[in-house]
């Protein structure tokens, strides 16, 4: 490994081990693999179905320059919502944070996984429960105050095809969507009883796809917790012992953002 990407390494774990101090969670690099829980952007990006635009990248130059040499640049234009981003709290709650308020070591944090796979697989609809969590700690103990939750439903495994993933692909419609999510019992104990710090989930929503009211983005902004959308990867996660660096896109008052999301698991 490069001196200059060791030494970033090496700051980076004191940086994670400071803020993981209290649960005696550090990284160890040399027993770590890196997980990469995001989606490219590109054509083939699912956005919300009320969104009119999705990912559009533009070429502005690949080639020679004038000058002899070669030079490669796009712009790019997208929604905050859609692909994996984050929700900031003020999405859905007046007053709470926007995309650039969510302090960093909200997003820096251990991770459990919870997994609800084989629910889903059977009910697209499916909402994790309170005893779902509770059943969760029984096997893996109690969520650490101030970690970050993240639900597996499985659905990733069907991207980018919208209709498998949102359970409908007429555009501009939300009445006919299904996948599974949180439910609002559990969300509000995860934050109130819990105190997480982020939760996030491998479908569109933290809601459910057949929500109409989006009870969890309410209960979760209005405690000022942020959501990550659109995970990859969870399958790869053990229920405990990752550490998730969640990065967006630092959008002044932005009601959220595009994340590069990243897991530091255990080999």
């Amino acid at each position: 490994m490069p001196e200059f990407l060791r030494g970033m390494m090496y700051g980076l774990a004191l940086c994670v081990a400071a803020l993981s101090a209290a649960r005696a969670q550090t990284i160890d690099l040399s027993a770590s693999k890196v997980v990469d829980l995001s989606h490219p952007f590109d054509a083939d990006t699912i956005y919300w179905p009320t969104e009119p635009t999705g990912f559009q990248l533009k070429q502005e130059h690949k080639g020679l320059t004038k000058g002899g040499f070669f030079y490669y640049s796009n712009a790019f234009c997208s929604p905050e919502h859609g692909g994996t981003h984050i929700d900031a709290p003020m999405h859905f709650a007046e007053s709470r944070w926007t995309n650039s308020d969510i302090p960093l070591d909200r997003l820096i944090r251990p991770a459990v996984v919870i997994d609800i796979s084989e629910s889903a697989a059977k009910n697209a609809d499916y909402a994790l429960t309170p005893a779902d969590v509770s059943a969760w700690e029984q096997a893996n103990g109690r969520i650490p105050d101030g970690a970050i939750v993240l639900l597996r439903t499985g659905w990733s495994a069907r991207w980018p095809d919208r209709k498998a993933y949102l359970g409908d692909d007429t555009p501009g419609a939300v009445d006919h969507l299904h996948f599974p999510s949180f439910g609002v019992e559990a969300a509000a104990m995860l934050v109130a009883e819990r105190h997480v710090s982020l939760i996030g989930v491998d479908t569109a929503s933290v809601d459910v796809g057949a929500s109409k009211d989006f009870l969890v983005h309410r209960a979760i902004g209005a405690a000022n917790v942020p959501g990550l959308e659109n995970l990859a990867n969870l399958d790869q996660l053990p229920a405990t012992g990752a550490i998730i660096m969640a990065m967006p896109m630092k959008i002044a008052k932005g009601s959220g953002a595009p994340a590069r999301v990243i897991a530091f698991a255990p080999r």
